[in-house]
């Protein structure tokens, strides 16, 4: 991250701490560079994290052509109005695909269609399960034993998989990503102390999940058709396609399923999201992307135009619209759905969407504009964050920077 300049005054390292700890992270880091005395009480604080209690306002992590080298980022904070360059540990940021993006970590899948937990701000990175330990994987041999191709079979679970048939689709290494992963979500979970990681992958966008440690995926049939996942006492909230919201028990040694919510439509025309609302309520987000004319000589693009907010109610298991979010804002794209009170996080404008790509094969939008910007839930209105850039990639995705290490 780029560097502050002048003389830093010479300040008790206690007040220095406290001072710190009240810093926005890309602030913090910044501060961290001045001098060898500031970069004392900086890695002294990263060692007391929860000293750093200041709430991090997501940022915007991308890569354009103007970023230098294979490894560096683009972290654009919405506090300054500025981004920042962040260098990211190998395999190449360019070379991996962004799956998901939580608790100030990003979910990316390499060359070899393997995935893994990076922090972009401490660089620390954690290897997940092998891609072959999926149900839906197999690994193809070649002469001398070595693994180069994937087999991904056909669900067996749905009430498409007679249709679908058996036979298993053959990729190449780099390819498989291409074509099994949607979505990825880290969780903090509190029976270990540690994290889970659920996965959303075809085929059908069933789920799989893995806890810290574990050598393999676990697989959570039969339902299928996942959009979004979020994780509370235990229990996997996952919200279809149609609306729907199944909830996984995962707290005790065998896998439980609830249908919370049955279908609310029939069809699908808009993304739909789920979070957890800082007031109590479970919400459902559906994100209306008509397509559009692009520039002269450019393909269409979708862009967002009408967001549409529900209180789920699950005692009378229907879906309440909420007028507005009354001095709240939402978070929606590739990444973990946020719903954030604006008097926590007074830089954010209430009553907004922000908004990313979240196109299901991504790489094939990789040199299109992309949908980023800020939508007003009570006029319909948008406007851009950044000046409108051709991200070259990987796809631009919300992350809340976090100091905090993981444990595997």
């Amino acid at each position: 991250m780029e560097n502050m300049v002048g003389k830093s005054p010479e300040l008790p390292p206690d007040m220095l701490s406290s001072i710190f700890a009240l810093l926005e992270i890309p602030d913090l880091v910044r501060a961290g560079s001045v001098c060898s005395s500031w970069r004392s009480v900086y890695t002294g604080l990263r060692r007391q994290l929860l000293k750093h209690k200041q709430r991090q306002t997501p940022c915007l992590l991308y890569h354009t052509s103007e970023s230098t080298g294979e490894n560096a980022a683009c972290l654009y904070s919405l506090v300054e109005k500025r981004a920042y360059k962040l260098t990211l540990p190998d395999p190449p940021i360019r070379s991996r695909y962004l799956i998901g993006s939580s608790h100030g970590w990003l979910i990316t899948s390499d060359e070899r269609s393997e995935l893994h937990l990076v922090n972009p701000i401490t660089g620390e990175q954690i290897g997940l399960p092998s891609v072959i330990t999926l149900e839906q994987v197999k690994p193809v041999f070649d002469d001398e034993g070595a693994i180069h191709k994937y087999e991904l079979w056909k669900p067996r679970y749905t009430a498409l998989a007679e249709f679908l048939g058996h036979e298993p689709s053959i990729y190449a290494l780099d390819e498989l990503r291409d074509h099994l992963y949607f979505k990825a979500y880290l969780f903090p979970d509190s029976q270990t102390g540690s994290y889970i990681v659920v996965l959303i992958h075809n085929p059908e966008y069933q789920i799989s999940f893995a806890r810290a440690g574990d050598c393999g995926w676990t697989f959570l049939p039969p339902g299928w058709n996942y959009q979004e996942c979020i994780y509370k006492d235990g229990l996997l909230y996952a919200v279809t396609g149609t609306g729907a919201v199944d909830a996984f028990d995962l707290s005790g040694s065998t896998v439980t399923r609830t249908t919370v919510l049955g279908d609310m439509k029939h069809y699908i025309c808009e993304h739909i999201y789920i979070v957890q609302a800082p007031w109590g309520d479970m919400l459902q987000v559906w994100r209306e992307q008509p397509t559009v004319d692009g520039d002269a000589g450019s393909e269409n693009i979708e862009e967002t135009s009408k967001i549409f907010v529900y209180k789920i109610d699950m005692a009378a298991k229907k879906l309440v619209e909420i007028n507005g979010l009354h001095g709240h804002v939402l978070f929606l794209g590739h990444s973990q759905t946020l719903c954030l009170s604006v008097e926590e996080y007074p830089q954010l404008k209430a009553n907004c969407v922000y908004f990313t790509d979240d196109e299901e094969y991504i790489s094939m939008y990789k040199n299109l504009h992309r949908d980023i910007g800020v939508l007003n839930l009570e006029n319909s209105s948008r406007e851009e964050i950044v000046p409108r850039i051709y991200c070259t990639w990987p796809n631009p995705i919300w992350i809340a920077p976090s100091l905090r290490m993981m444990h595997s």
